[in-house]
């Protein structure tokens, strides 16, 4: 029993949920309490329903933002120099 009391570091890299959502998806839900309307909620409802597909997909939700925001930007980052960019690569093995 004395040992059980040493596990209370064990749940700390789980993430935050509400029910089955990641805790940062409620956000919606907050906009929704701010300006209740019926298309907030839809909107809500759409977005917290398309990140919890991308859980199951198995992406969380911090990696779930940084795909949705690839796909609208792309590969081109104007902020870094020519030299930091990423490149092409064929490591020779087929």
């Amino acid at each position: 029993m004395a040992e059980e009391q040493t596990w209370h570091w064990r749940n700390t890299m789980k993430p935050v949920r509400f029910f089955v959502f990641d805790a940062r998806a409620v956000f919606f839900l907050l906009l929704v309490l701010v300006h209740f309307r019926e298309w907030t909620l839809g909107v809500a409802g759409v977005f917290m329903g398309i990140f919890w597909l991308f859980e199951r997909k198995g992406l969380t939700f911090a990696a779930a933002a940084r795909a949705i925001r690839l796909w609208f930007i792309g590969k081109y980052r104007p902020a870094w120099i020519y030299t930091r960019r990423r490149k092409m690569i064929d490591t020779g093995s087929s």
